[in-house]
Parts: C-alpha cells; structure tokens; sequence
C-alpha cells in the first residue's frame, strides 16, 4: 500500500471522528502528493493539490523540506503547476516560518536571475526564524559585494519584518462566555488524560470544557461575527495548575484566529479574562499566542465602616459585584485608552496591566517569541553592517532604585541578565532578557515543544544552555499504544536535538521514568541558575526555576534565552520548634494557611516566594517549593546554609554520574559539563569566594510571612471543599484543615504517596508505619487501596540497599515489571498496597485514576476538579492533600485517623525534621539523608 492510501484510510477513519485530514508533516508522504500533482489526469491530482498547499506543516519538518524543495522549482521554471504561479509559490513560503523554507529562499535571492532574486528579497524580509548559519550567508554575500545580501541585512537593522505590521486594533469588541465558576484549572482547557492528542491540535480541540461550552462558542460567534469571543473564569482565576500550551491551543482554535490560511488548526490571539486575573503561568502562555489576558476585578470584598471587609455565615469576605460579565454580554477593549468599557462606552476597569508596551508587541508580531527572534535578528545585522540598531522595539523597563537591597531573585537576574544597561543594578518590575541554565522538557507536553522547534526552525540545542533534559514521567504508569505511538518518536527528536532523554532511541540503556522536577533539581548544580520546564512543578530547591508552555521551553532550548519582567517577593521565614509527630509536609500546609491568616489576601499569587529554609537538604526542600505552585506563586528560591547546600550539590554530583553510568550521557559532555560546575560552585563556597545565595539585608519586599512551628500541632489537609455552597471557594488551594476537623469520620477510598511532592524519606516511612503496625496489631490489613510511586529509581535502589524495599514487598499484592509494562490503565482497585513504576501515576490523571466519585487521599500536588478522580453520577470524586504518614494510616483505617491513633501509629518514626537556621543550623536535619 502506497503512503498516500494509507493517508486516505486515515482521513476516512478521522472523518468518523468529525474530523479533517491529519497535518502532513511526512516528506515521503509528500513527495507522492507532489509526483499525483504533476500528472494531469491522475484521478486523486484535485485532493493532492489541496493537501500540498493547505494541509502541510511548516518549519523543519520532513514535509516542509519537500515542499520548500518543490516550490523552488516551481519558481525557477524547473516544474510546471498550472494553479501555482510563481507569486503564489513565493506567497507559499512566507507562510512556511524558516528551515527549508528560509534556505530555498536565500537560494533565490543570492542567486543569478535578478528578478527572481529581488522577490524572494522581498519575501525574506518578512522572515524572523534565521538562524547563524542563514545570517552567516548573507553576512558572506555582503562582503562579497551582493547588494540584495546588503539590502535584506538594511532591512533586518531597521526590523522592518515588524515595523511593516499591521498595528493592534484601537478597539476590540468581545462578547462574553462564562467557561466556569471559581478558578479554572487548565486541565478544564486541555484535560491530562487527553495528553497523548496534543500535538494533533483538532482532535485534540475536541475536549475543552465540553461539547455544551463549545456548541455555546459557535453560537455566540454566528451571533456576533465582528466580535472576538473572551472565555471568562467568573469569580476567580484563569488557568491555575499549569501553563499548558495546549490550553491556550484549544482556546485560539475556538475563539481566536488563523495564523495563516496554509497551516490548518494554528490559531493565534485568544482573549482570555478572570475575576482575579490570569494565573502567571498561563499568563506567560498567552503571551506566546499574541492574547489578550485581562484582570477584570468585577466582583470586590464588601468594606464596612472601619474599611475592613464584612464577612459572611461561613467566615469568608462577602462579594459584591461591580459589573456583569454574564455570558452573552458585550464589551469593548480600548488598546490606546487601556480600558475596558460596556457596550454603551461606559467605563468598567483598567486594563493597563494587559497592555504593557511588550505585551502589545506580541499581539502585534503574533506571538512573542517572533519578537524575541526579531530582536535578535536585529542586533545581528546591525552588527554585520557595522551599525548601531535604531530603537525600535520597546526599551526594556529597568527599574533601578539607589541604595536598595537586592532579594534572592533580584540578585539572580542581574547575574545572568543579557543585554541590559552595564553597570545598572536592577530591581523587581525590569523586564530582563536573562540566560537559561537548565530546560527540562516534559513528555505529555514534549510532542508539542516538538512542533514548536519545528516551526521556528530549529535544529540544535544552543550551546548556552548546561543542561537539557527530556521527560518520560507523565506517561509512565501505562505503556499502551497511544504512547508506544508517540514517546519514542519524542524521544528520538530530543536526543537528536542534544537533550539527555528518559528513554534511549537506540535502547541501549534501561528506560528512566523518573519524575523530572526530581531529575531537573538533580541537574541544577548552581543556586544562582536559572531554569525553564514544561510543567508548572518546575519548581527546583536549588536556583530559580520557571514551569512554563511548550513554546516557551522550546524557545529556551533554541535561543539559551528567556525575557520575563523581575518578580515582586515575598520573604517566608520560620520561627518555634516543630512538635516530633509533625511532618515537613505540614509546615508546608500551614504556611499557606498561616498567611491567608496574617494577610487576608494571597500575597503569594504572581510573585517568589523565598523561603529561608536553611537546614533541609534539596531533596526535602523540593517538597516546598514544589508546593508553590499551588500556592499561585510565581517561583520560589531557598535560602540555605552554605554546608546544607554543599551536601545538596554532592548528593546532585552523584546522581549525575549515576545516569552517566547508565549511558545517558550526550555526545556533547553535557552530564560530565554538569559535574563540573557543581565541583566549581562547592569550590567557591569552601573559599569563601562565593557563598551560597543570600539577599542583601536592606532588600525591599513585597510582603513577609513568619510561620510559627509552634502552632502546628495537628497534622494539616488541603480540601477541595466540593461542596461549598460558594462554587469558587471549591477546589482552591486555600482550604487547609487539621485531621480533627474531620472527626475520625472522613471515608477515604484510596491513598497515594508519590509525584513530585515525596522524597527517599517518605517511601521510608510507609515502611517504618507498616512495620510498626504489624509489631503493634500483629498484622496490617488496608482498609483501602494504598498506591505507592517512588519519584525515581535511585529512591528504589537505595531502598532496596537499606532494607526497606524488602518490608514495602512483603505487605504488597502488585508490583511493578519494567520487563513486562502495564498496557491498560487501572480501573478497578483491591484492598492492598500497590508499588507502582516511577513517575507520576495517578497525581498526573492523564493514565491511572481513582475509580469515579472516590475519595483519594494524597501526597500529590493537584485537588482540581477531575484531575486525579472523576465525579460519578451520584458522587463528586475528590482529591485530599497530607503528609504521607496519615495517607497511609487513612488507606489502612479507611478512613481520616484520629489525633490519638496518628500519634500512636508515628511514634518513633522519623519524619521529615526541620528547625528554622538561626535555631540549629546544621545539626536538626532529617535524618532520612
């Protein structure tokens, strides 16, 4: 069977499922579509015409590589083709974004015929995704006296490619749709277990919100076709969880526009709102599409008299509203005026934060990483021409106050800023292009930062990044055929694209599903590094870390570079003594519920939270910063003691050396690179030449948080309170309990300890518990299931050095096979301990799940909505966060544990210890290191 008849039985199968031809991104396939098209009366010429201008992928896929190929022949009379002129082959590729495309254009316009060479000039100054090797010709051409090389080279300094756009609309007329109640998680956008669908962009349009919601969408698009439509998180905040570009995706094809009328399901400008705002993240994400995310503040805290707000029966501020947002209404965005009113022109909010000079220009450009490409573009040929680039694009804001302080962040930023004032120190709210240390790539989201490289014509890593790496974690629970499918494919890419893979393409070494926040806090080897990664966890105990959308981290793995303004922070510090039956996890509980308490309002939401934890080793320490996440904060940064940070280093060194003896290592050096740097930054801590990172003392922050130790007597569980009556109170974050408010009486159904949030120490003592119950009871028997995931290998190999894995065998009806993989996801649970592969299992939702309408009680990160359990018809399902010693007693009590049974059931156990450093500085860490 040809390629082409297998690709007509798939449209026919796709056409079953509602949907168009799949994208052609295979040259193979291409190159028959191309030979049907040039034979007259061959009977399938009229589709392969179609498919070969509407239906192929632009960038450096193999596919675009043909076509480039065949246009070019098109336009130097090579090739005949009746219905593409050679304007309209010119046209073709401008829409092809770079690569092939770029290399045949350059071609043209260095090559002999004259008329040709000014047209494809022409389209070449329109380009922004040249690379050295593209620059590098016409910076030869040029020297040798080519005045079109000259030419398009005048054209890049002056940045005509932007200035030649079209400007934002002065007025933007939206029309309302309310996508939920409350905050909106991403998952409602772009649901986990739908991940394997995200690179085919229709299909996997398909499952934002529900078929209702986008029935509703449509309609109100033929009701109102002048107008854009704005998707609205009423009375809360858009798109918590996670950055996901895929969201962002979903939300473009319905309600946004088409990049170009060649590359089918690319859409771009979303308009997207919240009652308090769009989650940073995913604001980041936005930006990257040219939207529009706006902070509608439609509904206020009522005040009374004294200025304090009233509060309701239940304790919580009463709401009032300033204007209505109800689906359906319409509205208009001033872009000058930077205001949003009501249909009558009445004023309704200020919109200033949403068009930032910046962010204009990426509405203008499309997305913003054309602007960063465009910049750079400029810069390099000014450079080969020798002269200084004028101001084109906004200056970058620099924010410099005279005999201030820096904070952790502020210091890190002005370390790796690039191209900023020399010599101007730099404060919270300067827009800084910095470098990128570290990228880490994970594999739901991998196939689309795949896609993205192709489409900005990238090839290879850039050499200014340390260290890269590629996730297999979200789809390690299950190896079924929609990952057999696409992770290998993945993988193969990355590894030859220069990042460290999780799976070998030539299986050489022994796949490593090992979570990749806990991969990526082993690589960063720097407290001053700066890190990118495709899930919003990116969250390392060393350096500063950033999650963020697949573009994003495909532009860092292409440039080394990303731009973001200097984040506000908020200083955490601890005082007291942790009582010996509490866990680490529960100071990270009442941190957040304690400063909900001290400040009424999340101070943490959109800034770093840097926490001076002192004592706790990375591994431990990632358990709050992990969490931070979920507390809507921007990043967070350790501060740690110098010896602290150099066990964390060695512990890192090891680890590394650990995948370079497994054969993981890059042709580059990279993992051998990695050590180096750590053996460097221990030196300079040793010296005294570079201690670890610390702000100044007259650093100027947001807001402080002191946490009391000596508060926290009762283990802590974050409740997604599903039925509130407030439908935005419910599966927040915020809603923090001591177990005694469940009084013994909360049914749970299932436990997990394991994803990111857990480390050696934590598997240990699920150990510790079960041994202990036996001795005490005689036996254990679980009440409830009680699945178990260690983050990673090295965590089970340890284990199984120290004895413990031993104890976890004996009590288990199910362990994991590397040599012979689950293929189908778990449905249905038994009463026992499961000890499932590394990864991220049931906290990612996308594979295993609790069965519908359960209560799960878990180590996790994520109590959204559906995430690790589904509502059933009679039930919600919800999602309980604790420590890992009661989820543990829970899945053995079936049910929340009593103060007195919880203290029983830990008595001589270690827990993870913390004590604030000024206490103890080096002698009260966890013994489990």
């Amino acid at each position: 069977m040809t390629l082409y008849a297998s690709y007509l039985e798939e449209i026919e199968t796709r056409k079953d499922q509602g949907l168009h031809p799949k994208p052609i991104d295979d040259g193979a396939l291409l190159a028959e579509i191309i030979t049907q098209i040039k034979t007259p009366d061959h009977a399938h010429r009229a589709d392969s015409l179609n498919f070969f201008i509407y239906n192929t992928l632009p960038g450096t896929t193999s596919a675009a590589g043909v076509k480039a190929k065949f246009l070019k022949e098109i336009i130097l009379g090579e090739a005949a083709v009746e219905e593409i002129s050679q304007e309209f082959a010119f046209e073709l590729l401008s829409h092809m974004k770079g690569g092939p495309s770029v290399a045949v254009l350059l071609d043209l316009a260095l090559g002999a015929e004259a008329d040709i060479a000014r047209q494809a000039a022409d389209v070449l100054k329109t380009q922004v995704f040249l690379y050295e090797a593209d620059t590098d010709r016409l910076e030869a051409a040029h020297k040798a006296g080519n005045a079109i090389a000259t030419d398009i080279l005048q054209s890049y300094a002056q940045a005509e490619f932007f200035t030649s756009l079209p400007e934002v609309e002065e007025e933007i007329e939206v029309v309302t749709f309310i996508a939920a109640e409350g905050d909106i998680s991403t998952d409602l956008l772009s649901p986990g277990n739908q991940a394997h669908s995200r690179a085919d962009r229709e299909l996997h349009g398909k499952c934002m919100c529900d078929e209702a919601a986008q029935k509703h969408i449509e309609e109100l698009k033929l009701q109102h076709p002048d107008k854009r439509v704005m998707l609205i998180a009423e009375k809360g905040t858009m798109g918590v969880g996670s950055s996901r570009m895929s969201g962002v995706n979903n939300v473009a094809l319905w309600t946004g526009k088409q990049a170009s009328p060649y590359v089918p399901f690319v859409n771009y400008a979303p308009v997207v709102a919240g009652t308090n705002g769009i989650s940073p993240i995913f604001l980041t994400t936005v930006g990257v599409t040219g939207g529009i995310g706006i902070d509608l503040k439609n509904w206020v805290r009522k005040t009374g008299e004294d200025g304090k707000p009233i509060l309701g029966n239940d304790g919580n501020p009463i709401l009032e509203q300033k204007y209505s947002v109800e689906t359906g209404k319409v509205l208009k965005i001033n872009t000058k005026k930077k205001k949003l009113f009501d249909e009558d022109g009445n004023e309704l909010t200020d919109l200033s934060a949403s068009f930032t000079p910046q962010k204009v220009e990426f509405m203008k450009a499309g997305s913003s990483y054309a602007i960063v490409f465009g910049k750079k573009l400029q810069s390099t040929a000014a450079d080969i021409l020798g002269i200084e680039p004028p101001q084109v694009f906004a200056p970058a804001r620099e924010v410099s106050h005279e005999g201030q302080g820096l904070t952790a962040v502020e210091k890190i930023f002005n370390a790796n800023a690039v191209g900023a004032t020399p010599g101007k120190v730099l404060h919270a709210g300067s827009d800084v292009r910095v470098k990128v240390n570290i990228v880490g790539s994970q594999d739901t989201t991998g196939p689309m930062t795949a896609q993205e490289l192709e489409a900005m014509a990238a090839t290879v890593l850039s050499p200014a990044v340390d260290g890269a790496y590629q996730s297999g974690c979200h789809t390690a629970s299950v190896w079924d055929k929609k990952a057999e499918a696409n992770i290998p494919r993945l993988m193969a890419f990355m590894n030859k694209f220069g990042l460290v893979t999780a799976r070998d393409p030539k299986n050489v070494y022994h796949p490593m599903t090992d979570v990749i926040h806990k991969v990526l806090n082993d690589i960063t080897v720097d407290d001053w590094a700066i890190i990118i990664g495709g899930d919003s966890h990116t969250r390392m105990s060393k350096g500063v870390a950033f999650g963020a959308d697949s573009g994003t981290v495909a532009l860092a793995l292409a440039t080394g570079e990303a731009s973001m303004p200097i984040p506000e922070s908020v200083k955490v510090t601890f005082r007291g003594e942790m009582a010996e039956h509490m866990d680490f996890r529960d100071v990270v509980h009442a941190t957040q519920a304690q400063m909900l308490a001290q400040h009424g309002d999340n101070v943490f939401q959109g800034r770093i939270i840097e926490v001076h934890i002192g004592t706790l080793l990375a591994d431990q320490a990632f358990t709050f910063t992990d969490w931070t996440a979920e507390m809507k904060a921007k990043a967070s940064i350790c501060i740690s003691n110098d010896e602290t940070l150099i066990e964390s280093l060695e512990l890192a060194k090891h680890r590394i050396q650990i995948m370079i003896d497994k054969g993981m290592e890059q042709d580059s050096g990279m993992l051998a690179g990695l050590i180096a740097i750590a053996d460097q930054r221990i030196a300079q801590i040793r010296s005294g030449e570079k201690p670890a990172l610390k702000p100044d003392d007259n650093a100027k922050y947001f807001a402080e948080v002191v946490v009391d130790l000596d508060a926290i007597d009762e283990p802590m569980i974050a409740d997604p309170d599903v039925n509130n009556a407030d439908v935005s109170k419910r599966y927040t974050h915020d809603t923090i309990r001591p177990i005694s408010y469940y009084m013994a009486e909360k049914k749970v159904d299932l436990g997990f300890v394991g994803s990111c949030m857990v480390h050696k120490g934590d598997i240990k003592i699920v150990a510790q518990m079960l041994k202990n119950l036996e001795e005490t009871n005689g036996k254990v028997e679980f009440k409830a299931p009680l699945v178990v995931a260690a983050p990673t290998y090295n965590i089970i190999d340890e284990l199984k050095e120290e004895g413990d894995w031993e104890i976890l065998q004996k009590y288990s009806g199910f362990e994991f096979d590397d040599f012979n993989l689950k293929t189908k996801a778990r449905t249905e649970y038994e009463n026992i301990l499961y000890l499932e592969r590394p990864g991220c299992n049931l906290c990612m939702g996308n594979q295993e799940k609790a069965a519908k309408g359960d209560t799960v009680l878990a180590t996790s990160t994520r109590l959204v909505q559906g995430r690790v359990v589904a509502d059933s018809d009679t039930k919600k399902g919800e999602s309980l966060l604790a420590s890992t010693p009661v989820v543990v007693l829970s899945a053995i009590l079936g049910r929340t544990p009593t103060m007195s049974e919880y203290k029983s059931a830990v008595k001589g156990i270690n827990l993870t210890k913390f004590a604030p450093p000024q206490q103890n500085p080096l002698d009260s860490r966890s013994v489990h290191f």
